[in-house]
């Protein structure tokens, strides 16, 4: 499909000082150029397609009306970014995105002056961009902020908290609503478009302040009618009294993908002296593919497709999910428990909670795109005693760090956490990859941190936070399948804070937090082969430390080694801290923690990713190796180089 592309507008595009080239009649065709070209290039790579398909009219309007890269243009979130990077140099790049070496799929600072701020967390973009315009303003320098900002991602308060402080920014700050959803406005029509392009015009403003100017002299209740008038009649035609109250002046909604409409707005925007000014632009998921726009939520992120056909590529049958095992077994402890309930931040197929909200729907609450309410909403159902579950990634309760130690470790209430892609997450990158939950969360009092090995450990896990009434719990499992062992038929409740051996030996014990488990023991039939007697030990519990089993692992071997898929701080250093305090490092033994380096990695595949950070078989031989003094030259047959 890709060889056949003809695209002979957007092969004249480089940066978007070429497309500000273009006259206004061409912008209807590079657009359908760059729509082909994004849908070629993702069903090369996989990657998230329908948001971008949503907003290339969009995106070809702002870099053709605003002076980017000086005007600075943050993408909330950063996955409908794919036609923003073809048009700001990166089009011969764009078949490497999310792939190891490639372009990142989200905006990053670090590739592109195009990309003014990082962003793959949602709601971001208001407060950036009016950092961006608040520095120019007290630097005395042209340039504005501009926010591109989804009605999913004005769920969060973030963007509340942002609106509320940017009336000092002037009409240097746009922020831009992207509405998908038709979540907001009714479906737009001529009369609306036209509104939008007179309440937008420079005339219209200079109106409408020399209204404000002479109300001031007019009697107050005179004054008043006036103010509520205006609010009332742009307020019914365009729903825009909420962002008025906020501060911003309010102009839509318009039509997404009509360019006639968009470029005049956004140059009456650009031109204003009022601001700051929202724009509400309604657009469609997945615009100008026909399978993306049947079916919106299979083509927000999707594998590598036939771009003919829309057929997505898919990965052999394999072992279930983690998420999938644990919202099954979740369903399942609730069919004879009415107080479990389940909550999310938007997220409710990735976090595998879609099974549940089908079974028990009175119980199961998608609270958007809030990860601090989630928490302390969790709090008061926990402290008026129900049980719920939190089930949010790791990469996403960082947000609600705050929530987690005061609402809920302070008072101690038994909100389970049920976190999803811990660890590294492969094309995702840094931004997703769930790599600090074990250090946040194993050093606040109260808490139990359990890891399961596979996805049976996770069925025996889920049933134990439910009846674990003591306190908070949090269960992190990794992102994607299983390791195919079969689950059980009934699940166990574990003895809190003890692990088990899987594997006994008596020089080295490799001791196993989560599921680099499988090569733990793939590292142990190494250093068996060379002679070295080797224990492995799934601990399960980053906190409380089974210290008895750690103290005779210590106390028996010559070598002992933690890895865990997590950053530095996590159980390698609790364990530390116990051999440490207990003197079991007194006596000679040699401990090496394995973890995470200090870095945040690029997006690779995961394997890759892992052998990257030493933590597979080959980097825990070596270890054991160095610690012994051996030459390790030798290590394995296809070692690393």
């Amino acid at each position: 499909m890709v060889d056949v592309l003809t695209t002979p507008l957007l092969d004249t595009v480089q940066l978007p000082s070429d497309l500000r080239a273009l006259a206004p009649t061409q912008l209807r065709q590079l657009a359908d150029e760059l729509r082909q070209e994004t849908i070629a290039a993702v069903g090369v790579t996989g990657g998230h397609l329908g948001s971008g398909l949503g907003v290339v009219e969009l995106t070809v309007a702002i870099h053709y009306v605003f002076d980017t890269p000086n005007d600075k243009l943050v993408w909330d979130v950063g996955h409908q970014c794919y036609p923003h990077k073809i048009l700001t140099g990166r089009r011969d790049r764009i078949r490497t995105l999310r792939m190891g070496g490639g372009l990142s799929g989200f905006t990053k600072r670090s590739e592109s002056e195009y990309d003014p701020f990082g962003a793959a967390h949602s709601s971001t973009s208001i407060s950036a961009s009016l950092g961006f315009a608040i520095a120019n303003k007290i630097a005395g320098k042209p340039g504005k902020g501009i926010a591109v900002i989804g009605d999913g991602a004005m769920s969060a308060g973030m963007a509340y908290e942002a609106m509320n402080n940017a009336a000092q920014a002037g009409n240097r700050l746009v922020v831009i609503l992207n509405d998908n959803d038709m979540s907001i406005a009714p479906p737009v029509g001529g009369l609306s478009a036209y509104l939008s392009r007179i309440v937008s015009s420079r005339e219209f403003l200079g109106f409408r302040d020399l209204a404000r100017k002479l109300a001031k002299h007019l009697p107050k209740p005179i004054a008043a009618g006036m103010r509520k008038t205006d609010e009332f009649a742009r307020g019914i035609a365009m729903g825009g009294t909420l962002f008025e109250e906020l501060g911003f002046y309010y102009v839509g909604p318009i039509d997404g993908h009509n360019l006639d409409q968009l470029i005049p707005v956004l140059e009456n925007v650009r031109d204003a002296e009022e601001g700051p000014i929202l724009v509400h632009v309604v657009t469609k998921k997945g615009k100008g593919y026909g399978p993306a726009e049947a079916a919106a939520d299979k083509y927000h992120g999707v594998q590598k497709f036939d771009v003919i056909s829309g057929v997505q590529s898919k990965a052999p049958p394999g072992p279930p999910q983690y998420q999938n095992v644990f919202g099954a077994q979740l369903s399942k402890e609730a069919e004879s428990d009415p107080t479990i309930c389940a909550i999310t931040a938007a997220m409710p197929s990735g976090t595998g909670l879609d099974a549940f909200s089908k079974a028990h729907p009175d119980r199961f609450f998608d609270v958007g795109i809030a990860e601090q309410h989630a928490v302390t909403f969790a709090a008061g159902l926990a402290a008026q005693g129900m049980r719920p579950f939190c089930a949010i990634y790791s990469t996403f309760l960082q947000r609600a760090y705050d929530q987690v130690v005061h609402d809920v470790c302070i008072q101690n209430l038994p909100v389970r956490f049920a976190i999803d892609r811990a660890g590294l997450v492969g094309a995702d990158g840094a931004t997703h990859a769930g790599s600090f939950d074990v250090t946040y969360l194993a050093t606040l009092p109260n808490m139990v941190v359990m890891a399961p090995a596979d996805e049976a450990e996770l069925v025996h896990m889920t049933h134990t936070a439910v009846l674990h009434d003591s306190g908070p719990i949090a269960i992190r499992y990794p992102r994607g399948n299983g390791t195919g062992v079969e689950l059980p038929a009934q699940a166990q409740q574990l003895e809190i804070g003890k692990g088990r051996i899987v594997r006994l030996g008596h020089k080295v014990a490799i001791l196993s937090l989560g599921t680099r488990l499988g090569e733990a023991l793939k590292a142990a039939e190494a250093l068996e082969a060379r002679g070295l007697s080797t224990t492995v030990a799934d601990l399960r519990f980053a906190k409380p430390l089974d210290e008895d089993l750690i103290r005779k692992l210590l106390t028996t071997h010559e070598v002992a080694v933690t890895i865990e898929e997590a950053a530095v701080g996590g159980l390698g250093a609790h364990v530390l801290t116990f051999a440490s305090d207990d003197g079991l490092i007194d006596a000679g033994l040699k401990l090496r923690t394995l973890r995470l380096p200090d870095i945040f990695q690029d997006q690779d595949k995961p394997e890759v990713q892992y052998a990257q950070a030493g933590l597979d078989a080959d980097a825990i031989v070596e270890t054991v190796l160095k610690a012994l003094r051996h030459n390790s030259g030798t290590v394995a047959e296809g070692a690393r180089a």
